[in-house]
């Protein structure tokens, strides 16, 4: 017990002791504390009694330097206000001068006006005299001549019409003659040397339609029991057979002559055989079909290499083979086309154009020959048709469709097929027509030419390659005959077919008879 109570003795004093200490080291950090806060007092107090003092002369440095900057301000601004007076001045003197010369000049101009005005008034008084003395000079011409002005005019007008026509036609022979010289020189040049490097013959194969037979037994062979074999014949080729009096020969009759050729191989072959009966008829007419083809083929292969063509159409190819039994006034038209392939591509070449695209055109300028037989219309649509369909160039399409005047050549390979196809139609020994034909077609020519005015007779000379019209010279003068010349070409052009070209030929001549007595 009394443990206890010592023990909670000591620890009672233990706590006092603790309190008590505790309360001292209170008082003293007080104290400290008191110490510092006054120090940081002095020390507050001298920093702010600094910062003003630094204050009022940064207050005065600032005062100085916005004043200097307001001085320098304000003489800055003084002198641009000068400067600128100054320039408002200036721009009021040249104002002033300006002013100045424009009232000067007014008045000039005025002064001007009025001399203008008083020019302007001579003037008119000056012209109503000159139309005075106009109108009465013109009514004295009118007294005098016996014309009105009317008239007057009238009879100028011809006198300056006969004149300007009689101007004309000399001008147009002049510009024409010059021409012809230019162009003849070098026209002849070319045109000579293809014809010398254009090696085809003169003579072209026509086409066969009398089949030879070795007997007249044949004939009736031929015929057949109650004409069996004859009307197998005809009915499988589409020929007809004419067997005459004629010894030992039987002639062939189609408008085809691929049908005609398919007849003959087929007949000679029968004839050969010896064997002659419908079913004979029909196996030979067969294979001779066949022959033909390959036959047709083989001649358009042929005709393309030997033109130097390359790329045309299969279709073409067997058409341009078909041409090897077609002909024209006796000329063999796939001898004709390939002379006009050579000729125009020589003539290219000359002129230094593409030789292939003319040797081209050349070749398939009468295609439509092979199908004339077969189709409506003229052979140059059914060619132009042809060409188009299978793709060829337009520019052979437009020479084909050009070679005979249809339509206007556009192109120079257009104008080389023109030419090469005169000059092929043309040369001498390459067409032949039976005389009737050429009777008329010579009379149809002279009977164009006599239906103009003025014209006294006229001549078809050098096989219809020219016409001489003579012409009434109290009907025509000398400036109507290139007018009439140039109408007369233009109506045979219109009216007549005929090979190459014809010469119109206008002679006037004036003679004076008187007889001594």
């Amino acid at each position: 017990m009394d443990t206890w109570i010592w023990i909670l003795i000591i620890v009672i004093a233990i706590i006092i002791s603790g309190i008590i200490a505790f309360l001292a080291g209170v008082s003293h950090r007080k104290k400290v504390a008191e110490a510092a806060i006054g120090s940081a007092e002095q020390e507050a107090n001298r920093l702010v009694s600094d910062a003003i003092k630094t204050a009022e002369a940064k207050k005065k440095e600032t005062i100085l330097e916005g004043k200097d900057e307001i001085h320098r301000q304000r003489l800055e601004a003084e002198r641009e206000i000068n400067d600128r007076r100054k320039e408002v001045q200036r721009q009021e003197r040249r104002i002033q001068q300006k002013e100045e010369t424009l009232d000067k000049k007014l008045e000039h101009l005025e002064a001007k006006e009025e001399a203008v005005n008083a020019k302007n008034k001579k003037v008119e008084e000056r012209l109503n005299e000159a139309e005075a003395v106009k109108k009465s000079q013109f009514e004295m011409l009118e007294r005098i001549s016996g014309f009105s002005m009317e008239q007057a005019k009238d009879y100028l007008l011809q006198n300056l019409e006969s004149e300007l026509v009689h101007e004309k036609a000399v001008k147009i022979r002049e510009i024409e003659q010059q021409t012809k010289d230019e162009a003849d020189s070098r026209a002849r040049e070319i045109i000579s040397l293809a014809i010398q490097r254009c090696a085809a013959d003169h003579v072209a194969e026509a086409a066969i339609s009398v089949v030879p037979l070795p007997n007249d037994e044949m004939k009736g062979r031929i015929i057949g029991r109650e004409g069996r074999n004859i009307r197998a014949i005809e009915t499988l080729t589409g020929v007809d057979l004419i067997i005459d009096d004629t010894p030992e020969a039987i002639t062939l009759s189609s408008f085809d002559p691929v049908r005609r050729e398919i007849a003959r191989v087929a007949l000679e072959r029968l004839i050969s055989d010896g064997r002659i009966h419908p079913a004979r008829i029909e196996e030979m007419v067969e294979k001779a079909r066949r022959e033909v083809d390959a036959s047709i083929k083989q001649a358009g292969e042929h005709a393309v290499i030997e033109a130097g063509v390359n790329g045309l159409h299969p279709e073409l190819i067997k058409l341009l083979g078909r041409l090897r039994y077609r002909t024209s006034y006796g000329q063999n038209v796939l001898n004709h086309s390939l002379e006009v392939a050579y000729l125009a591509g020589i003539m290219a070449s000359e002129l230094g154009l593409d030789p292939t695209i003319a040797r081209r055109a050349g070749l398939l300028h009468d295609i439509g020959k092979a199908l004339d037989h077969e189709i409506e219309g003229s052979h140059v649509d059914i060619g132009v048709d042809v060409a188009r369909k299978y793709k060829e160039n337009e520019t052979v399409i437009h020479a084909i469709h050009a070679h005979h005047g249809d339509v206007e050549a556009k192109t120079v390979i257009a104008c080389l097929v023109q030419a090469a196809d005169a000059i092929s139609a043309a040369r001498p020994g390459a067409r032949r027509e039976n005389l009737e034909n050429y009777i008329k077609r010579l009379e149809k020519l002279e009977e164009v030419a006599s239906s103009f005015d003025g014209v006294e007779r006229c001549f078809a000379i050098q096989a219809g390659r020219e016409i001489r019209v003579m012409v009434r010279p109290e009907v025509v003068n000398d400036e109507r005959m290139l007018p009439l010349a140039r109408e007369i070409c233009k109506k045979i052009e219109t009216d007549l077919d005929y090979p190459g070209q014809i010469k119109v030929n206008i002679i006037r001549e004036s003679r004076a008879i008187e007889y001594a007595k």
